[in-house]
């Protein structure tokens, strides 16, 4: 599973940084950097690997056990109702417009984790049980529709009330997964309808993650290093 292979790229990511020193409970802001944390004068000054390299780092283990519980429910779901493939690339997209609206919110923060991609999986779901037709019955969809809309309007309010959470990258997360998860539907809702899912998913990618950095690169000049 899919699902599988990311949350143990996220404990074997968390467990490196233990055993190099960084602290299990309260890693420093550096530390988080200097494993690839999204950080605006690094990310945007050219370091755009930065955008991805920290869906994959986490601040402590509250943090990682939150966000792996999370991805453990929705990301299993998600493979089932699209396949193992479309799911991993959702995730992947979704995390990269995550880090890319973060950036856009507070530009000189510290950023890092799972969770916006975690949203992105989220608006994906949600977008597969509102618009999407199922074999399943009504009552079925329409419960794991209101179990998912629960889980997204709580953890939003939530990170709205707690000054420490990125609510920016959930934000980000949830509607690029809206928005992905509403093509797939309309255009190839099919699984075998590879090729569209394909073209779907490297044209919202391209506009998303492109996009958003050509949009960050304007914002804030001041980060960009002069050419040698």
């Amino acid at each position: 599973m899919v699902t599988q292979a990311i949350l143990g790229i996220n404990v074997a990511v968390f467990a490196a940084m233990a055993l190099a020193g960084v602290s299990p409970m309260e890693p420093t802001g550096q530390q988080l950097v200097d494993w690839g944390a999204n950080f605006g004068p690094y990310t945007i000054g050219g370091q755009w690997w930065r955008l991805l390299t920290c869906v994959f780092v986490h601040i402590g283990i509250p943090h990682i056990a939150l966000n792996m519980w999370c991805l453990w429910g929705l990301g299993r779901l998600a493979e089932s109702v699209y396949d193992r493939w479309t799911f991993g690339a959702v995730y992947l997209i979704t995390g990269l417009s995550a880090s890319v609206a973060s950036l856009v919110w507070k530009p000189v923060g510290v950023s890092a984790g799972a969770s916006g991609a975690i949203f992105g999986i989220a608006g994906a779901l949600i977008a597969a049980f509102y618009l999407g037709e199922f074999s399943l019955p009504k009552t079925v969809v329409s419960g794991l529709l209101t179990s998912v809309l629960k889980f997204a309007g709580y953890n939003l309010v939530l990170g709205a009330f707690l000054g420490h959470t990125d609510n920016a990258a959930h934000v980000g997360g949830l509607v690029s997964g809206l928005i992905l998860g509403a093509l797939i539907v309309r255009v190839a809702a099919q699984r075998d309808e590879a090729g569209r899912r394909i073209g779907i998913l490297l044209i919202v990618g391209v506009i998303f993650v492109f996009g958003g950095a050509i949009w960050l690169r304007h914002l804030h000049p001041e980060f960009l290093r002069p050419l040698s």
